[in-house]
């Protein structure tokens, strides 16, 4: 059983507040946490104060920042570990803060933590002679006269300055949402904050800041975390997400609590610690490019596509559409020509391969002509005619008068034999712009599924309602049944007792065994209700006879992302 539950791993190369950093942690950490520091080449100097929850692995010769944080983390028997820069300061209780976090995540061992990155202002120089102070920076050649050190003190001729000591999370700015661009080149990712997905305690990020991240340490060593052929260093960040992204997991912020990061870009003694070179930069830059862009990780589960579609619009990157996705339209032509255009445009802009069957002919998408009169069958006739002529292995069922937001194709089906309905769906008056919803809103025109699924489904689906029809005909002509009425009722009653929705009902009569799912789009679609609609409209709840139907029952003159929706 180990001794602590979290190690603190820190690799160091001739870093000047080495000893300020772990000094810092044991101040702050309130949780059974270590820290393993690795000394890469030199002692530490001033040197790390002794502690029993500290040590050092201390090597003469450099081997590189992956690999010495491999070996700090290989003396940890913890569950979890963190890897952070020596040059950081952090919250008060972060340690316990971050174990919190991940006890409260249902899928915590597949998560890799960041928590809030602040600035650190680590100290001030003061010229001995007149007292001026400036913000932080290498080691200064003159007496300098204002706060960022760039101008020089023309009246104070000292050469002699001291450093004032602050080791304070500045407020301001701090970081929590990170990319990387085409070059896979670290980039922050400040209006991530505005979006949806990025309000609340624990958010996802597409990418991180290698400075600190926190991971379980049987993760680590199964994602190869620190993968020594990038090199010595660079690409960290890009490294651990796309590792944590591409093998199933995921990459959350922590903005319970954070550390603050000191960034050291002004060279000579206020320089990274390591040798740089463009070359090594440009070496590890491709790798990832090779390893993550083009899919060349032998760890994947995920591909780096579909994990830049997950956070799309990602700036610089251009999206591919899933080539397996297509999309099956069916119109019975009767449609206000108003409502009809505006779905189809909204269609178009989606990107997908379209194949529609109509009762008249149209140019929309691979048309197929269906030449019969508008009903139920006729509708199961051509979704199976678009099935057939689809091309794509994955489809997407859009009728003519719902309007489908993006978002709801964003959605790929993770099991082949299931059918899944999106049901964030508003359903709206288009004379009045009065809209409703509830929480579980199954409905053919909201499905995702696998087509041959759907082929097979439809194909007995009509074989049954066919041989239902050759009954009822039979009765019509050889019983002296002369009533068409009453045989239309009872064949509309069969086909509502066998459910519209595949997969929804437990009946006896149902087609078959398949069973169904939902999911939810980031934005709703809007099922649009006019005087052709095929099936009717329940506007108040009392119109349900079952009301566990109307879960989640909402009413809204403005539906969320469309505003108002009035079509007359």
């Amino acid at each position: 059983m180990s001794e602590y539950d979290l190690s603190i791993c820190i690799p160091a190369r001739n870093e000047m507040f080495l000893a300020k950093t772990v000094e810092n942690i044991l101040e702050n950490i309130e949780g059974n946490t270590e820290i393993i520091v690795g000394l890469d080449g030199a002692w530490a100097k001033p040197p790390i104060k002794a502690d029993p929850r500290v040590t050092i692995l201390y090597y003469g010769e450099s081997v590189g920042q992956r690999c010495l944080t491999n070996r700090c983390v290989s003396l940890s028997t913890a569950k979890y570990v963190i890897k952070t820069d020596a040059h950081c300061s952090f919250d008060k209780g972060f340690d316990r803060k971050m174990l919190e976090a991940y006890e409260e995540l249902p899928d915590g061992d597949n998560v890799t933590m960041v928590s809030t990155m602040r600035n650190l202002h680590a100290f001030d120089w003061v010229c001995k002679k007149c007292g001026n102070r400036w913000y932080q920076g290498r080691t200064p050649e003159h007496c300098c006269n204002d706060k960022q050190g760039k101008t020089k003190n023309d009246k104070c001729d000292s050469k002699e300055f001291k450093k004032d000591m602050k080791w304070i999370g500045k407020q301001s700015p701090q970081s929590n949402f990170y990319r990387f661009d085409k070059t896979m080149h670290f980039q922050y990712w400040k209006a991530f904050e505005k979006r949806e997905e990025g309000k609340g305690n624990l958010c996802e990020s597409l990418s991180l800041q290698g400075s600190f991240f926190m991971i379980t340490r049987k993760k680590y060593w199964e994602l190869d975390i620190c993968e020594e052929n990038f090199g010595s260093w660079g690409q960290q960040g890009v490294e651990v997400a796309m590792k944590t992204w591409m093998s199933g997991g995921r990459v959350v912020v922590n903005r319970n609590t954070w550390y603050a990061h000191m960034f050291r870009t002004q060279g000579g003694d206020f320089g990274f610690p390591y040798p740089q070179s463009g070359k090594q930069v440009g070496k590890a830059r491709e790798y990832s490019r090779k390893l993550f862009e083009r899919d060349g990780w032998t760890g994947a589960k995920i591909k780096f596509k579909d994990i830049l579609k997950k956070f799309a619009p990602v700036p610089d990157w251009e999206v591919p559409k899933d080539s397996r996705k297509g999309i099956i339209y069916y119109t019975d032509n009767q449609l206000r020509l108003k409502i009809a255009k505006r779905v189809q445009k909204q269609l178009k802009e989606v990107g997908l391969p379209i194949t529609s069957a109509s009762l008249k002919p149209m140019d929309f998408g691979k048309n197929i002509h269906v030449k019969l009169d508008r009903c139920y069958l006729t509708m199961f006739k051509q979704i199976l005619q678009a099935l057939k002529h689809s091309e794509n292995e994955i489809v997407y069922f859009c009728e003519h008068d719902v309007l489908y937001h993006p978002s709801h194709f964003d959605f790929t089906p993770p099991k082949k034999d299931v059918w899944y309905y999106n049901v964030n769906v508003y359903k709206v008056n288009c004379t009045t712009g009065h809209a409703v919803r509830t929480d579980d809103c199954r409905q053919v025109s909201g499905i995702c599924v696998y087509r041959d699924l759907a082929i097979k489904h439809y194909t007995k689906r009509i074989e049954l309602l066919e041989n239902k029809q050759t009954e009822l005909d039979f009765k019509f002509f050889n019983e002296d049944h002369k009533d068409h009425v009453e045989l239309d009722k009872e064949f509309n009653s069969y086909i509502r007792k066998q459910g519209f929705e595949p997969g929804t009902h437990n009946r006896s009569e149902r087609i078959d065994n398949s069973t169904s799912e939902t999911w939810s789009s980031k934005e709703c679609n809007v099922d649009i209700r006019h005087e052709k609609n095929l099936t009717s409209t329940k506007w108040r709840k009392e119109d349900f006879r079952n009301q566990k139907f109307t879960k989640g029952w909402k009413e809204t003159d403005s539906i969320p992302y469309w505003g108002k929706v009035i079509i007359d």
